[in-house]
């Protein structure tokens, strides 16, 4: 299924953030069997780092958060309702473009 990046949420989000940093399907964190992945965008202890790796501005626009990074001319965005999430949006984007192609077994979650 694709999905627009900054749509991505929850397990879909942390998918694709694990997919940027290049780790393998099927690893990170389990519940039972659904695959939960590593929660980069609920935990600062996950996300913060590659925010400080790759250089994420995060501030506020229009009373939302909106996460930048700017490379080369043309900055890419992510949006959220959280700082963490809009972050890695932003890396997601960054990284993958503006959509993202998630497994349906993890889309049925």
């Amino acid at each position: 299924m694709i999905i627009k990046t900054n749509n991505l949420t929850g397990v879909d989000l942390n998918w694709a953030v694990a997919k940027c940093e290049g780790i393998e399907n099927g690893t990170g964190m389990w519940a039972g069997y659904k695959w939960i992945g590593i929660p980069y965008s609920t935990d600062w202890a996950q996300g913060g780092p590659i925010i400080e790796a790759w250089a994420i501005d995060v501030g506020t626009y229009r009373g939302a958060w909106r996460a930048a990074r700017h490379v080369g001319s043309a900055p890419t965005y992510g949006y959220g309702p959280t700082p963490l999430i809009a972050a890695m949006r932003c890396y997601v984007a960054s990284k993958l473009g503006d959509e993202v192609e998630i497994p349906e077994a993890l889309c049925n979650q």
